[in-house]
């Protein structure tokens, strides 16, 4: 074969073996970009849900627990009105959850938040402070995100 025809093969496949590649990346850049604004979404979410609790504000709860929910406490297991019930009585009264490291992983229509966080909060009438992984599961359900899990594990001081 002479020069001009093994260019003449060599020059589109190597443009193939390029164009390739270029095109993956870019068909993953969208659902890549997605996750990432999730991530944002998610973190700022968690970090809001901390407030409403310490506040007490029902409505913001109640619109963001999913209504299958579970929540698990050192002293046991809740559910979605049970949380809610002890918050507005103030049973757990969350006075401040001060969080030093905070992560996010979407899987489809599922996320999981950790959050390394020390709470102070109102337990039976004593005020306590406790560092905890608490472990947050997310759905996606109607464009919106709600809490299905959320899970206190206390670490060792």
């Amino acid at each position: 074969m002479n020069t001009v025809m093994r260019a003449a093969i060599l020059v589109p496949c190597l443009s193939l073996v390029t164009a390739v590649p270029a095109w993956a990346a870019l068909q993953e850049s969208p659902a890549a970009t997605a996750s990432v604004n999730f991530e944002a979404e998610l973190l700022a979410l968690s970090r809001e849900k901390w407030l409403w609790m310490a506040d007490r504000n029902m409505d913001s709860l109640t619109a963001l627990f999913h209504d299958d929910a579970v929540f698990v406490h050192m002293g046991g297991t809740m559910s979605r009105d049970q949380e809610l019930g002890i918050i507005q009585s103030g049973g757990i009264q969350y006075k401040r959850a001060d969080i030093h490291d905070a992560s996010v992983r979407v899987m489809g229509s599922t996320a999981v938040v950790l959050n390394r966080i020390t709470l102070l909060a109102v337990v039976g009438g004593n005020e306590v402070t406790n560092p905890f992984v608490v472990t947050e599961v997310y759905v996606r359900q109607d464009d919106d995100w709600k809490l299905g899990a959320l899970s206190f594990t206390r670490l060792q001081q």
